[in-house]
């Protein structure tokens, strides 16, 4: 008896026939059709997420986070320029708290995740040990303090409710939002026992 290996095996993706696959110049054994074997890698998705929030976090930086309407004129920060103004008016600490979250934070995701990514594809000679394990975790940890900025704009456009001030979330919000998410599917879609076949 033929024990054929799965790997072996290949669909057709016109008629969804499964050919034995002959390494190169395969053709559909139903329709004709050619065929390719695609052979993914397992850190694909989690790339694809984390380039995803990278892109995502350029507009959250260069677009207004929130938007104040007072009496019919308009005015809006990025977040750096919100910061140096509670920086500037005093408010050090919550000053210090959203350029934690809002511009650390986030970075240090991109960065570790890339490590990671990077890492178990290919791992790191010499002399440099760093913990993947506690990279990840860390990562895990530190990921949904991103959102501090976009809960602070939901909390003040749903509390001021004044006939002459108006707050509305700005693009800047959205983008953000959209790369803390991206960000933690990134995290999601690793595969943490790459991490050990690596060590």
């Amino acid at each position: 008896m033929c024990v054929i290996d799965t790997d072996d095996l290949i669909p057709c993706p016109v008629c969804e026939a499964v050919n034995i696959d002959k390494k190169k110049n395969n053709t559909c054994r139903r329709c004709g059709s050619a065929i390719h074997h695609h052979r993914s890698t397992p850190t694909e998705k989690s790339w694809a997420f984390l380039i995803t929030a990278i892109i995502c976090y350029i507009p959250a930086n260069l677009y207004p986070m929130m938007l104040v309407d007072q009496f019919g004129s308009e005015s809006g920060s990025t977040i750096m320029g919100g910061i140096m103004e509670l920086w500037g008016h005093g408010d050090y600490p919550i000053a210090l708290i959203i350029l934690l979250a809002s511009i650390f934070v986030p970075i240090s995701k991109f960065l570790m995740l890339a490590y990671l990514l990077v890492s178990v594809r290919d791992p790191l000679r010499g002399e440099i040990r760093v913990n993947r394990h506690k990279v990840y975790y860390f990562t895990e940890l530190i990921g949904p303090w991103s959102m501090v900025d976009v809960f602070v704009v939901g909390i003040l456009a749903g509390l001021v409710h004044l006939n002459s001030v108006k707050i509305i979330a700005g693009t800047a919000a959205t983008a953000f939002a959209l790369s803390v998410i991206f960000t933690l599917l990134a995290a999601h879609a690793f595969d943490t026992k790459l991490i050990r076949g690596n060590r």
